[in-house]
């Protein structure tokens, strides 16, 4: 009986020990006062080739829905491929200041890659993945960034044999290596950084009834 009061006290101190999350400084974002975002496609360091297409898909909804105007992605991709821009690696070494210019743009949003893969294990797989996001100004300076990494590992609930149970894991662990669902991820992932407590501050034109 001794020991529950001490895992009480353990579980105490862990929590209590847990930092908050760092409140990043917005003045140079405040002061740029940006009101469209140019989203251009992403640096994709994964070993999917078609992981650059997804994420690109899922980032405009967030940022207006936090109130700024997003040119389309679609739109962004053709004219940067006219003009000979075709890798993500290519568009993040050019100067912001130029890229703005083409499109008429405040700011600029640089996304990369960082994982996008599945681990598989016998009895389970571990869906993963992690951005880095850089707003630039129309004037070429940084502000605002964030790290953003989601997990997902399917839950067996199925009750009954011990041996029926592991049939189950391995089975559905082994379907989500074969195509695991990355949309979910990257749409919570982008959602958690553009409406979450490190967000970037809310637009000129999210509705007074949604903002904070």
């Amino acid at each position: 009986m001794r020991t529950l009061p001490c895992l009480l006290l353990a579980l105490t101190v862990l929590t209590g020990c847990v930092a908050p999350p760092v409140k990043q400084d917005m003045s140079a974002f405040l002061a740029a006062a940006p009101r469209s975002i140019l989203v251009v496609p992403t640096v994709n360091k994964s070993l999917d080739v078609e992981a650059p297409n997804y994420v690109l898909t899922t980032l405009p909804v967030p940022i207006a829905e936090k109130g700024y105007y997003v040119f389309p992605v679609n739109t962004t991709k053709y004219v940067l491929e006219q003009e000979g821009f075709y890798e993500g690696e290519r568009i993040h070494e050019y100067p912001t200041p130029a890229l703005s210019k083409l499109f008429g743009a405040d700011a600029v949003l640089y996304v990369a890659i960082n994982r996008w893969d599945a681990q598989y294990a016998l009895l389970t797989t571990v869906v993963t993945v992690d951005f880095d996001y850089r707003l630039v100004s129309k004037d070429g300076i940084e502000i605002w960034k964030e790290n953003k990494r989601m997990q997902y590992q399917p839950q067996n609930n199925t009750s009954g044999s011990p041996i029926a149970m592991l049939i189950v894991a391995a089975v559905n662990a082994a379907v989500t290596r074969a195509a695991p669902n990355y949309m979910p991820l990257a749409q919570q992932a982008n959602r958690e950084v553009f409406l979450g407590a490190n967000a970037i501050p809310d637009g000129p034109y999210r509705p007074v009834s949604t903002k904070k």
